[in-house]
């Protein structure tokens, strides 16, 4: 399916947001997400299921004063 990551087109086979983190690398990152701007907490990420179209936005915490 053909999804936007952050800003970039791309195809995808993850059906759901956790496997779309474990196949762009974040399966143990913490980060934020987001999906069509609705902001999708991590307990829920197993259950959210990807569709063609959908915006994705995965935001890692950044440290600093």
């Amino acid at each position: 399916m053909k999804i936007t990551l952050n800003g970039t087109r791309q195809e995808t086979g993850a059906e759901t947001l956790a496997a779309l983190l474990d196949e762009m690398g974040y399966t143990d990152a913490r980060v934020a997400t987001a999906v069509n701007e609705d902001f999708v907490p991590a307990a829920n990420r197993d259950t959210h299921r990807l569709a063609d179209g959908d915006r994705i936005e995965i935001v890692t915490p950044r440290q600093g004063g």
